[in-house]
This record gives structure tokens, sequence and C-alpha cells, in this order.
């Protein structure tokens, strides 16, 4: 695939979905179908361009993901652990960014600071930045989300989704996602105090009244949707606040009675992963015949080829 030399000079950043137009998103999650239809094939379209992976917490998916696809499609890696930057010695992360655009061809970057952080480091960085998950979002899992969804049901538009579980960065992404697709209808079941953030949640409601599709947000479970066709969940956390931190969660497990009460013909499981078993989601549900957790997982790296590819003017 040759690189689209008409578009626009400024640097194609993934850092919010609100970066990126309806056909924008279109245009990934379906080369992320072909990609994955493809199976393991090389491409050139990264040829002679090297990536920086900045990756300041664990990954298992997301990161490797990026650096094969990167791989892949014909690209190198060039990685960077939390310490190893001159941010951490007081460089301003304008200059990092600037220092780094000049010798990269973009930046994947997986933090737990606010995507203002990422915002800084574009502001001069003449080179794409990929948020590959922070404080606020989760971009780059809504978009493969979105390739897995079209691939098991054919479509997008029209879709329930039923969210259970705490309203992560994971959820806000998803809404965002959700909202710009026409007649979806999103259910995000959370714990009091425990939601989407107001601000996500309010940009999702707006986006979703100009395509008639519906985000909604309760903190409890009963009078639950029916036959919905997905439910979704996410890991509730890391233990913060001593052994009775996750006790208003435990309503809001995705375990067999759940499922039972709003499944109808075809309905499927998702989780972004990784998954703690018998807390948010119940190892019968997981390993059961409506989880697609695991393909799922899988259409991260041709998702990710997918925005490597679009950030470089491929797409």
């Amino acid at each position: 695939m040759e690189e689209n030399n008409s578009a626009e000079s400024s640097p194609r950043h993934v850092i919010s979905l609100n970066d990126l137009k309806p056909t924008e998103i279109d245009l990934i999650v379906n080369r992320g179908l072909t990609l994955q239809a493809e199976g393991k094939k090389s491409h050139a379209s990264l040829d002679g361009k090297v990536m920086g992976m900045l990756f300041k917490e664990a990954s298992t998916r997301t990161r490797t993901a990026f650096m094969v696809g990167t791989l892949r499609l014909g690209g190198q890696v060039v990685s960077y652990g939390p310490k190893d930057l001159q941010e951490n010695t007081g460089e301003t992360r304008e200059d990092t960014g600037a220092s780094l655009g000049g010798m990269l061809d973009g930046l994947v970057v997986r933090t737990s600071e606010p995507i203002g952080v990422l915002r800084q480091l574009a502001t001069k960085a003449q080179t794409p930045i990929i948020n590959g998950m922070c404080a606020e979002e989760h971009p780059t899992q809504a978009l493969s989300d979105l390739s897995t969804l079209r691939q098991v049901f054919g479509k997008l538009e029209g879709l329930r989704i039923l969210y259970v579980g705490t309203g992560n960065n994971t959820a806000s992404a998803l809404a965002l996602a959700c909202a710009r697709i026409k007649g979806v209808s999103v259910e995000f079941r959370t714990p009091e105090g425990y939601g989407l953030p107001k601000s996500y949640f309010s940009q999702a409601q707006r986006f979703a009244f100009y395509n008639s599709a519906t985000v909604g947000e309760q903190h409890h479970m009963d009078d639950l949707p029916e036959r919905v066709d997905v439910v979704y969940t996410s890991r509730w956390g890391v233990p913060q606040t001593g052994p009775d931190w996750m006790k208003p969660f435990f309503p809001f497990q995705v375990n067999q009675g759940l499922l039972k009460k709003v499944s109808g013909p075809g309905t499927v499981c998702m989780h972004d992963l990784p998954a703690q078993r018998g807390y948010e989601i119940t190892s019968e549900v997981f390993e059961g015949p409506q989880s697609i957790c695991l393909s799922q997982a899988e259409m991260k790296l041709y998702s990710a080829m997918a925005v490597l590819e679009w950030c470089q003017g491929c797409l």
C-alpha cells in the first residue's frame, strides 16, 4: 500500500477518538478486518519507517500488537521504558516530543498520566502520536473492538451493547466509539462512584444525538436490557484501598446468571483483558461458548497495523 502524499502535512495523531472523523474510524475498522483476513502476511507500508514505543505501564496485548504490527508492515521499532527518557530529569514534554519527532516516524505511548500529557508531547512533534492507553481513554482498544464487532455481526449499525463494571478508560473509549455509529444502543452499568467521567459521558451523548444512537448509564443492576448483542466487561482495577475495595463491584460481575437474563440468540461476551477471573468475570463465562475474549484480543494486532497505516497516510 502506497503512502498518500496528498494527505495533510500535519501529523495524523490518534490521541483520542475525538481526533478522528467517522469516515476515518470506518477506514481503520475495515482495514483491520482486511489485514485479519490475510493472516500473518508481511506488508511494506512502513518500509523504511522507525516507530518508537514508550510504555510507562505494563502491557501485554497493546505493546505486542504495535511492535509486531510495525515489523509486519516492514518497519523497525525503538522501545523505551518508564525511566529511559530525559523527561524524568526535568526536560519538558514539548522538548521531548520535538526531539523524538525529528528522529522517529511515530510514537506509541502508554501511560497512567492524563491525556494532556500526550497532547504536550504532540505539540512540537512533527510525527504521529498514538495513545496506547492513558488515564482517561484507550482509543486503540475501541477501534479494535469495532473491528471485532463488525467481524462477528457483519455490521455495527443498530447493535445493542451492555457494559457492566467500572467506568474506566476502555469504557470511555467505547462510549465515544459507539456514539458515532448509527442506531447503536450502549448501556453502562457501573457502581456508584465508579462511573464514566462526566466529560466523556456528555461528549458521547452529544455524538449519539446526531447519529440516532443511545448512550445511557445507571448505577444498579435492576431492570437490565434484554436480548442484547454484546455483554462487555473490564478489569475492576488494581487494589488500592484495602481488602474491602471490591465490595461495591460484586453485584456487577459478569456471570452465567447475568448472561441468561440479558442474552438473545447470538449474544457474545467481550473483555478487553487482562481478566481477573472470579471478579469482574467468572471462568465459566470466560471459557464459555458466548465468549469471544481471546479472538477480540487477537484482533488488536490487525487493528494496530491499521492504525499505524492510517497515521502514516497509507489509508
